[in-house]
């Protein structure tokens, strides 16, 4: 079962808004400064992003966890 690139796309981008919020917070929480939290914030973003694209789509590729739905297979 392959997942589509687009797929990758919507959930790095997704992830990455939480996970942004989430280092902008505790930045803001260590130095006290929302600009220091928003350039932090800001940076990684983009490089999480990319990060999280290329090791989705490398987990894509393995077949670890993964299996073909069979006729005998139980849907609800």
């Amino acid at each position: 079962m392959e997942e589509k690139a687009y797929r990758s796309v919507i959930k790095t981008i997704s992830w990455r808004t939480v996970g942004t919020i989430d280092t902008m917070v505790i930045s803001y929480i260590i130095t006290g400064s929302l600009v220091m939290a928003a350039s932090i914030g800001s940076i990684e973003v983009i490089t999480k992003m990319i990060l999280y694209y290329y090791h989705e789509r490398a987990w894509n590729r393995l077949k670890i966890g993964k299996y073909e739905a069979t006729a005998n297979d139980y849907h609800i």
